[in-house]
């Protein structure tokens, strides 16, 4: 089992946090803590595997602590989960050593991907002294995946709101190459059909998504929508 820690100051998100893990099998929380100091103490005493690790904290910044586990030379990986998306963060993440990093809010299956790729790549190096570049290139070479450029204004639009527009957008980018339609979205994120229609119209409008008409048998053909 891969030991896990949580370093997430806001309740609500460590707990959902909490939940996601659980349903990944193969990891084990060994502890859920709200601030830095705290998680030095955990991993000095647990020297747990992997570290769930928010960027915002009142006394500090989680990249401080990855900083910190590179000085001590502490064998930990971390998974950054945060609102943060400013370049230098993402970029001082991975010089790092984060293994992934998640922009808030995001969906389960990226959560899940994430985990599964740190797992599939831990379980590759065990008991391993020599490794091919096919391998290497198994994690470090990633298929490209199309993907949808935010709009950071689009809450100015009326009847918008940003944070439903990126849920709609993680939901599209889970669709990966397969055409969708607004039924499949809204029941993916949670919302409306109604409200997911308007996001995706919206997409089609100003050219990130094409629109097909879906035929079938009988009734009205269906509108499909895949990323352009």
């Amino acid at each position: 089992m891969i030991k896990t820690i949580i370093v997430e100051d806001d309740p609500m998100v460590r707990e959902i946090n909490e939940k996601f893990l659980k349903k990944i099998d193969g990891f084990t929380l060994y502890d859920s803590v709200n601030s830095i100091e705290k998680a030095k103490d955990v991993i000095l005493n647990g020297k747990p595997d992997l570290i769930l690790l928010d960027v915002f904290f009142p006394q500090g910044k989680g990249i401080d602590l990855l900083k910190w586990i590179r000085v001590k030379n502490i064998k930990c990986d971390a998974i950054l989960i945060t609102a943060d998306r400013n370049t230098e963060t993402v970029e001082e993440a991975f010089r790092y050593g984060a293994v992934d990093y998640l922009v808030k809010p995001f969906m389960f299956s990226r959560f899940k991907e994430a985990l599964i790729q740190f797992k599939s790549r831990k379980s590759s190096f065990e008991n391993v002294y020599s490794m091919e570049q096919e391998i290497i290139d198994k994690y470090t070479i990633k298929e490209k995946k199309h993907v949808i450029e935010y709009d950071e204004n689009i809450g100015d639009i009326k009847g918008f709101n940003q944070y439903t527009y990126e849920k709609v957008v993680v939901g599209i980018s889970d669709m990966k190459d397969n055409s969708f339609t607004s039924e499949q979205i809204a029941k993916n994120i949670g919302v409306s059909r109604i409200t997911a229609r308007r996001y995706l119209d919206y997409l089609e409008k100003v050219k990130k998504l094409v629109v097909e008409m879906e035929y079938g048998k009988v009734g009205r053909p269906k509108n499909k929508y895949r990323i352009k």
